[in-house]
């Protein structure tokens, strides 16, 4: 069988390039479409997080895809392929593909070692990729194992051992740059999956304000509601950020929505007070150029490792014990197909 990742990663590519190559949700059907056109791809799906592209495909034959899904992916994104892309790209083929994948799910691989959404984002990944009807018999099998293998991870290690989102990663961060958040002032703007997250876990830090901004102003009137916040208009982005100390982006928007102009004006209105800038978005939505400002601390996805490192040393020691439930369960998929392959077909009879 063979099987191969294409890919990039916050190991291989700054989020200056990751974000070039992040998919929405209706360019992965496009690529997903692609997929399916070629006779040589048996089955496939595509995983792109915030931290993340990747292309699995199972194979007819031996052929290097890795530029083609390289190119395929650019002329998605509309991006004049060049061939400098190639060395922030990696590939990855049967057993490591299929091991990679087993590193992925049990948040060996990210960015926040443990990380618990990654589970939730493959098996989203797979139930895409099955609408399309590119799972098969070899990558159902894949899939099942696969979420398992995140599963027990979670359930039977201190690999997820504290907080293991983005989401949980930005608030460290802001405590860290401000002491605490109790009394402090806070606006989200996105009120979308990775928005509700940091809601969820920001209201329990005794803040003394929550404003919600989100392009969809019913979307966050409903969760303020839920969450005894504020909603407000992007129309009064100048006044809310006047006047609080922390801003989490999620907006997930294809452009800056903060630019450098805007904020410099906040600036002048803030008597010289700290602001406090978190991007976790992706592709990013605050202008990087923001953070040349005086008074202003701009933060985005790949600065979030630095903050995390006594939870890590408590989730590294249970590396081991997740690198053993990799191995066992790669074992199980091989020793299936292996299975399937000396069963003698049945063709069944019509009644």
């Amino acid at each position: 069988m063979n099987i191969i990742v294409v890919g990039i990663n916050h190991k291989t590519a700054p989020i200056e390039i990751r974000e070039k190559f992040f998919l929405t949700a209706k360019e992965q059907d496009v690529l997903l479409s692609e997929l399916k056109c070629n006779p040589s791809i048996l089955e496939a799906f595509v995983l792109s997080t915030c931290n993340r592209t990747e292309i699995y495909a199972h194979i007819l034959n031996s052929q290097n895809y890795f530029e083609e899904f390289i190119q395929l992916i650019s002329r998605i994104k509309d991006l004049h392929f060049q061939s400098n892309f190639k060395k922030y790209f990696y590939m990855l083929t049967h057993s490591e593909a299929t091991r990679h994948l087993l590193r992925v799910v049990t948040g060996l691989d990210s960015l926040v070692l443990g990380e618990k959404q990654i589970l939730g984002q493959v098996k989203e990944a797979f139930e895409h990729a099955q609408q399309k009807f590119l799972l098969s018999r070899d990558f159902n099998i894949l899939a099942n194992l696969t979420i398992r293998a995140g599963k027990k991870a979670q359930s039977e290690t201190e690999i997820g051992y504290g907080g293991s989102s983005i989401s949980w990663a930005a608030l460290v961060m802001a405590e860290k740059l401000l002491g605490s958040l109790k009394e402090r002032s806070v606006l989200l703007i996105g009120a979308g999956e990775m928005g509700e997250l940091v809601v969820d876990q920001v209201v329990n830090r005794g803040i003394k304000t929550l404003y919600l901004m989100n392009r969809t102003e019913e979307r966050a009137k409903t969760l303020a509601a839920k969450y005894q916040a504020i909603p407000t208009s992007f129309c009064d982005i100048k006044e809310v950020l006047s006047a609080i100390d922390v801003c989490i982006c999620s907006a997930g928007a294809p452009h800056y929505i903060l630019e450098k102009s805007t904020v410099e004006k906040v600036v002048k209105l803030r008597d010289q007070s700290r602001l406090i800038l978190i991007d976790i978005s992706m592709p990013r939505n605050i202008d990087p150029a923001v953070a040349t400002l005086e008074h202003v601390v701009l933060s985005h996805l790949d600065d979030l490792t630095v903050v995390v490192e006594e939870t890590m040393r408590k989730r590294e020691s249970a590396v081991g014990l997740v690198e053993d439930i990799i191995e066992k369960k790669l074992k199980d998929f091989y020793s299936k197909l292996e299975k399937i392959s000396e069963s003698p077909t049945v063709l069944s009879t019509p009644p």
